[in-house]
């Protein structure tokens, strides 16, 4: 399902003397299938662009285009029941919205919610489980009764049982372990694959960005400051430092080599290629000797 931004403002606490103007001519298009980071500071904006997604919140001004479903700002909520079963928000600490009884029961909850019947929502439980990789032994214990780790999978489990093919990552990791957010950003990557999903991710993990994202999109003051591949976006290492924006590591030890003389082909993302760029850049030396 494809994305697209025309012309959008979006004024929070319109006509009061409390407005504010948090996001300012938007024009974006998302791809059909990608995986598109959006990063900035915090009040940049990323927050209250992806709520459009899925009409959570509605353009003051602007449209916005999800798979030929418009969304305005007169557009109704019963205008977007149907969308909304197509787009998935995993919001911070998702798990601190688990509520049922046991595992399967709160999975089940966004399938019933959509009319699907008892069956067909305990079925689309089950396979939301086994995609998060949560043991059978524990479906139907407490939600409460497992680790942090495990509730956040059964949260996710409950956004995946609705079907969607848009799927929104709003700081998906935070408070997790570095093997927990590991695992996690694998999951997703996983998702991306074997579902055909559209995965919007925002966050302050630029490694995690240099990793997954196909697309990363920068946003600065409500508005779109950068557009393009992580290595287009991170290549501009001095106007991301300028906006307190940081870089993956081995993008980070890369400028500062940079800084220091050492040219680069192009700047490295990962440290696999950190190490393959300085054997190259040895090779040619020794080529000139």
């Amino acid at each position: 399902m494809s994305i697209s931004f025309n012309s959008v403002d979006f004024i929070y606490q319109a006509h009061t003397p409390f407005e504010n103007l948090s996001l300012k001519n938007i024009n974006l298009t998302i791809p059909d299938g990608s995986y598109t980071a959006i990063i900035g500071h915090t009040g940049s904006g990323k927050s209250t662009l992806i709520q459009h997604v899925n009409g959570l919140l509605r353009p003051t001004n602007g449209t916005v285009d999800v798979d030929g479903q418009v969304i305005k700002s007169d557009t109704k909520n019963k205008q977007l029941v149907q969308l909304r079963q197509h787009v998935g928000i995993v919001f911070q600490f998702p798990e601190s919205q688990l509520f049922a009884e046991t595992v399967i029961d709160d999975v089940k909850f966004g399938p019933l919610n959509f009319g699907v019947s008892d069956t067909e929502a305990d079925q689309r439980a089950k396979d939301a489980l086994k995609k998060v990789k949560l043991p059978e032994e524990f479906w139907e214990k407490s939600p409460f009764e497992l680790s942090g780790g495990q509730m956040r999978r059964v949260a996710i489990a409950g956004v995946l049982a609705t079907n969607p093919k848009i799927l929104i990552l709003d700081e998906p990791t935070a408070g997790l372990d570095p093997q927990g957010r590991n695992e996690m950003m694998e999951l997703f990557r996983e998702l991306h694959h074997s579902e055909q999903l559209t995965i919007i991710l925002v966050t302050h993990q630029m490694d995690d960005v240099a990793s997954y994202a196909d697309n990363v999109v920068v946003m600065d003051d409500g508005q779109i400051a950068k557009n393009g591949t992580p290595v287009d976006v991170f290549s501009d290492t001095k106007w991301l430092l300028e906006h307190q924006l940081g870089l993956p590591k081995a993008a980070s030890f890369a400028s500062s080599l940079s800084d220091k003389g050492v040219k680069f082909s192009e700047i490295p993302l990962d440290i696999n290629n950190l190490v393959q760029e300085i054997v190259d850049i040895k090779d040619r030396g020794l080529n000139n000797e």
